[in-house]
């Protein structure tokens, strides 16, 4: 069986749990907060030591991004990224800026222990969202008619907006509130969360 070394609350794991459960794979997660052993073993698979990393049989892959195309091409459906070349790369680039514009600084916010740092991280991330607004009435998801990726890798951000302090009023983002009940209601993305994230949330509201 495919196993997952992860993280009980972790923007990068629970992205890769997103797609495990859109995809519906029969996978055993492990999270390394549980389990000292697993954190040796995660030693030895991973030069880096980090989560998330994946095992299938002989094959150790880590890196976010590298999971995740992984998944998507060895468990084709449902896919999560178009077939034609330019909608890929329109989403591609859609995720590089989510990367830059906004989980880089969710991470800041998380990791940081400069008030200064982490306050002007958190205006990023919130004049980013705000800025982006429009493009979540484009489609029914984001820059596209479909799931994708690019949901995947936003979603969990998304969620842990209330535990970063960041507070978006339906009146700044009509249209990021409206996406954002959508997605928290997917079975998928409620079968994604650890017990931790479930309380991140609530804790903060």
């Amino acid at each position: 069986m495919m196993a997952l070394y992860s993280s009980e609350n972790c923007l990068d794991c629970h992205r890769i749990r997103f797609v495990l459960a859109v995809k519906g794979i029969n996978v055993e997660i492990i999270h390394v907060e549980q389990d000292r052993a697993a954190t040796a073993d995660l030693a030895e698979l991973n030069p880096y030591g980090e989560t998330p990393t994946l095992v299938d049989r002989d094959m150790v892959l880590y890196g976010t991004w590298v999971v995740a195309d992984y998944l998507d091409e060895r468990y084709p459906h449902p896919p999560l990224m178009p077939i034609d070349p330019v909608s890929r790369s329109r989403l591609r680039l859609g995720m590089y800026r989510i990367a830059r514009d906004m989980i880089e600084m969710g991470k800041i916010i998380e990791t940081s222990t400069g008030e200064k740092r982490v306050a002007t991280a958190r205006q990023h991330l919130s004049d980013a969202l705000i800025e982006a607004d429009g493009l979540f009435a484009l489609a029914p998801f984001l820059l596209h008619d479909e799931l994708t990726l690019v949901d995947c890798a936003l979603v969990p951000l998304l969620w842990r907006l209330p535990a970063y302090d960041v507070r978006l009023t339906v009146r700044q983002c009509p249209n990021l509130n409206k996406y954002m009940e959508r997605m928290f209601k997917l079975d998928a993305f409620r079968r994604s969360l650890t017990v931790v994230e479930r309380d991140l949330r609530l804790g903060a509201q």
